[in-house]
């Protein structure tokens, strides 16, 4: 049998596969020499979401959340499923302060980690990435330039 046909209809039904497209690599943060790909949280939906649910997160993998200015920012661990180190920053993106393996909350009454001063953005870790880190106040955050304007 000639493999010209089979051939045609191979490459018809991998054509639809052609046009698909991995998905956009995430943007990225820099911190201390450390770059991390990080979804960013800039809307209410999102960053109520945060990382709730999730059973795992690569370690060079984050969540950025980004408000429109510096202003008091508390975060809690419910329906979290990994522990995290919870990192904030400034509006100049210098590091404020961040609150070390906040473990996961299950309950209806969690803890809350907040700034020690107002912040504008805030970065969630695997729990030791930070620490590894040795942050002092002042350590500045890389991010695009999308984000931080």
């Amino acid at each position: 049998m000639n493999a010209l046909p089979r051939l045609c209809v191979l490459a018809i039904l991998l054509l639809p596969l052609a046009g698909c497209a991995r998905e956009p690599a995430l943007p990225t943060v820099e911190l201390k020499g450390q770059r991390y790909s990080v979804e960013i949280a800039d809307d209410i939906a999102e960053q109520s979401q945060g990382l709730m649910f999730r059973r795992e997160m690569a370690p060079d993998h984050g969540m950025l959340f980004t408000y429109d200015r510096a202003q008091p920012q508390a975060f809690w661990m419910r329906n979290c499923e990994i522990a995290l180190d919870i990192l904030f920053f400034d509006g100049q993106g210098h590091f404020i302060n961040g609150h070390y393996g906040a473990p996961p909350c299950r309950s209806a009454q969690c803890p809350s980690y907040a700034s020690n001063r107002p912040a504008r953005y805030v970065l969630e870790l695997n729990s030791g990435v930070g620490r590894a880190l040795a942050l002092k106040e002042g350590d500045p955050l890389t991010m695009p330039e999308a984000v931080a304007q």
